[in-house]
């Protein structure tokens, strides 16, 4: 969903390691990433790497974790705004403001998704539990705007923006992203 950059940096080696895994992950995906490579992004000496996580599939969820964290973090901050439209509104800016992240890797979240379900470990389980809270969140919006589809409009908003980032991703095309966001904001507003 978003995971931006600018985020504080966390200060413990773990957290570190998870957040720099989530990034790596995402830019270099899971077949092409080394521990090292995770190591060198959260500036962490490779041999400290194995103190924490033995294998890089516990890397793989601690970057699982990471999004989670980043996607609570998200939902308590749009949590704040006074009405689901202007909720709904602010998620949409979020993902618009990462465009070009999305331009070249594809929806963070996503792309993960993509990767572990090619997998048989179970860990595109774990992917789904973050993708099924933001998918519960939209559905609550929904639901507070009195909606009785409140399920289906979430699904709809979630796949538009999974499809967009496809789209963005594919063409190189940021633009796309911001065309989709503004489309989406006079849907919302038709749904009041």
């Amino acid at each position: 969903m978003t995971d931006s950059k600018k985020s504080r940096r966390p200060s413990g080696k773990r957290e570190r390691l998870a957040a720099a895994a989530a990034q790596v992950l995402h830019t270099q995906g899971i077949a092409q990433t080394t521990l090292a490579d995770i190591a060198q992004a959260a500036e962490v000496p490779v041999g400290n790497v194995y103190y924490y996580f033995k294998t890089k599939n516990q890397l793989v969820e601690a970057a699982i974790d990471a999004h989670a964290q980043t996607l609570r973090g998200l939902i308590g901050a749009l949590d704040e705004l006074p009405t689901p439209q202007d909720r709904l509104k602010a998620l949409l800016n979020g993902w618009v403001e990462q465009r070009e992240l999305t331009a070249r890797y594809g929806c963070p979240t996503g792309t993960l998704a993509s990767e572990l379900d090619k997998r048989a470990d179970g860990l595109d389980q774990s992917i789904a539990a973050v993708m099924k809270t933001l998918l519960a969140w939209a559905e609550q919006q929904f639901r507070e705007m009195g909606r009785a589809d409140a399920r289906e409009l979430a699904v709809a908003l979630i796949a538009a923006y999974q499809g967009i980032s496809l789209l963005t991703n594919t063409f190189r095309d940021p633009e796309l992203m911001t065309t989709e966001a503004r489309r989406l904001e006079r849907w919302i507003d038709s749904l009041a």
